[in-house]
C-alpha cells in the first residue's frame, strides 16, 4: 500500500477527499499543522504528499519537504493561486479545483511509478501487480493483498523468474528451502489460495503448465 499524506485544514471536501483515497487502496492521514507534517515526513516515510492550503504556505511548505526528503508533491489549488503555483521548482504537479477525482488518481499514479522506477531493486512490477520487497507488501492495480509469509515468498519466486517453468519439487526446494514432508501437492494449495487473491477477470498472472508445474507469465 502507498502511503500518502494530505497538509490541509480539515474540512468536508477534504474528508471525501481522504475518503475516495482509501478506497483506492491508498493511506492518507490528514495533517494540519506544519511542524507536525515536517514530523510525519521525515517519520512515517510517505511516499507522495498532497497540498490544499493558500499559496504562500504551500510554497513555503513544498520548500521545507524538499529540504527533508525529495517526495513528489501535488497541489490542489484554486484558480487564483495558479500564477503564484504554476512552474514552481518544488512541485511536481497541481490541480485546480474544482477537480476530477479520477484525474487525481491518475497523477497520483503517475508520480508513484516515476518514483518507483527510480528504485527498480526494491519493486518488482508486472502490469498492475506490484510487489514491494522493502516493505513485504502487494498491490494489484492500487488494492493491497494480504498474503501469508509463505504465499509472498512463492509469488515473489516465480515473478522474478517470469516466464520459467518450476516444477513442483523445485518449488519446494527453492521457496520452502528444505524436503517438506507433506508432499508436493502443497504447491498446488498455496498456488490456489494465491490466484484467489491475486487475479481476476482482468488479472491472470501464473500459469499452470501441464504435468509439469507452474510459470509467471511472462507478457505481465
Amino acid at each position: 500500500m502507498f502511503n500518502l499524506l494530505i497538509i490541509s485544514e480539515k474540512n468536508a471536501s477534504v474528508t471525501e477527499l481522504c475518503s475516495r483515497l482509501v478506497r483506492n487502496g491508498y493511506s492518507c492521514p490528514v495533517i494540519t499543522d506544519e511542524n507536525e507534517a515536517i514530523e510525519q515526513i521525515t517519520g512515517r516515510d510517505p511516499d507522495l504528499v498532497l497540498l490544499t492550503t493558500s499559496a504562500t504556505r504551500i510554497r513555503e511548505l513544498c520548500q521545507k519537504i524538499k529540504q527533508k526528503r525529495d517526495l513528489p508533491i501535488i497541489a490542489l489549488v484554486t484558480r487564483a493561486m495558479l500564477n503564484s503555483v504554476n512552474g514552481h521548482q518544488d512541485i511536481d504537479d497541481f490541480l485546480v479545483e474544482p477537480y476530477d477525482i479520477t484525474e487525481l488518481l491518475c497523477r497520483i499514479k503517475r508520480l508513484l511509478n516515476i518514483t518507483a522506477d527510480n528504485d527498480n531493486d526494491e519493486l518488482i512490477k508486472c502490469g498492475d501487480l506490484t510487489i514491494d520487497l522493502a516493505r513485504y507488501e502487494v498491490s494489484v492495480g492500487n488494492r493491497p493483498v494480504m498474503l501469508t509469509f509463505r504465499e509472498y515468498e512463492l509469488l515473489k519466486f516465480l515473478a522474478q523468474n517470469r516466464g520459467r517453468v518450476f516444477s513442483r519439487e523445485a518449488l519446494l526446494t527453492r521457496v520452502w528451502d528444505y524436503d517438506y514432508f507433506g508432499g508436493d501437492r502443497t504447491v498446488d494449495v498455496h498456488i490456489r489460495r494465491l490466484r484467489s487473491k491475486i487475479e481476476d477477470s482482468n488479472h491472470a498472472f501464473i500459469e499452470t503448465v501441464r504435468n509439469i508445474g507452474y510459470r509467471f507469465k511472462k507478457d505481465n
